[in-house]
């Protein structure tokens, strides 16, 4: 017996899937190699550690925020051509006959690794996402507290547990903003602006990927306090609209993060290279032409100096290649 062939075997081993007949073969292969001793040793060790911690079963909340963003995704999805559909048949086809000890000790070694690997990716961007979360919070001043319509007052929703934000409402005249967003049921929370709560919420309504109007509501609003100068804190709302600037699909959400983002191109290199990026890559010339407008105030900086050189040469908008240079013929010639 070959060491390659004893891994294999070990794993069935160690799940009671290895016949009698090939335990003592693998026994005596064992007893005289160390590194499949060692193999084992591991192996069994970290069946124990597995077996220490019970498995938990997760949240309803989690369960309906994940079918949502799953079909999301799928709904996002190219269709396949037919060559890929049946390419695919062909390795299911193939998955099919892998039923063999020997495949599902191999599946389930892979899918170990796979697992750990892909979860503390995620737990990477969680805590990312909830470090940014805590520290806007923290820089924010308290106002007053959100409160659920229709509940006790409370300091607002558990964000990990919000699905989606289905309404964004500003009441006229005032601070105070309603926001609706979905649980397992229908919720909804009112506070002021200034509240981190519903800051919050209204960064999780920028990335809605199901309502274009919602997102132009969340994303409008924070763009607002952001031009007001209310702790528009690098870490919380300024990262929100540059993620709405980049990514969002609708023109007008973008237009509005642009113009919050607009009091913060001079002192952030980040956003300044955001600004940058649309003006080469925004498909609406509207959003084109004012990043060129928005970047007049550091029309010296080299790195703007160039990318306004290029695209006054090499555009193919007449009007973004004129507006360019007019900008250029401020600053002294690129050397």
């Amino acid at each position: 017996m070959n060491c390659q062939l004893a891994h294999e075997r070990i794993v069935m081993a160690a799940y009671g899937e290895l016949p009698d007949e090939n335990v003592h073969e693998l026994d005596r292969h064992v007893d005289g190699c160390a590194e499949c001793q060692k193999e084992r040793e591991q192996l069994l060790a970290l069946k124990v550690l597995a077996g220490a911690h019970p498995v938990e079963e997760p949240g309803a909340n989690l369960v309906a925020r994940s079918r949502l963003r799953l079909d999301e995704a799928l709904d996002a999805l190219p269709p396949m051509h037919w060559y890929e559909r049946l390419g695919q048949r062909i390795l299911n086809n193939f998955a099919s006959l892998q039923t063999a000890p020997v495949a599902a000790g191999l599946l389930l070694a892979v899918g170990v690794g796979a697992g750990g690997l892909g979860g503390y990716e995620v737990a990477q961007n969680r805590a990312a996402h909830a470090a940014s979360a805590v520290q806007t919070a923290a820089q924010v001043p308290a106002g007053s507290p959100a409160t659920k319509l229709q509940g006790p007052t409370t300091s607002g929703p558990e964000i990990a547990n919000v699905a989606s934000i289905s309404s964004v409402v500003r009441q006229p005249n005032s601070e105070i903003v309603e926001v609706s967003y979905n649980e397992l049921v229908p919720e909804r929370v009112k506070g002021s602006l200034s509240d981190p709560a519903i800051r919050q919420l209204l960064m999780l309504a920028s990335e809605n990927s199901s309502s274009a109007g919602v997102r132009d509501n969340s994303v409008g609003l924070l763009a607002a306090e952001c031009k007001a100068g209310h702790s528009c804190q690098a870490a919380g709302i300024r990262d929100a609209l540059m993620v709405a600037l980049r990514y969002d699909k609708n023109a007008g959400v973008r237009k509005k993060a642009l113009e919050g983002l607009e009091p913060y191109v001079a002192e952030d290199v980040r956003v300044r290279n955001a600004v940058l990026e649309a003006l080469l890559n925004d498909s609406d010339p509207r959003i084109r032409t004012a990043s060129i407008n928005l970047l007049e105030p550091v029309e010296g900086d080299t790195s703007v100096r160039q990318v306004l050189y290029s695209v006054s040469t090499t555009d193919e908008n007449p009007y973004i290649r004129n507006a360019s240079r007019q900008v250029l013929s401020r600053v002294p010639e690129i050397q």
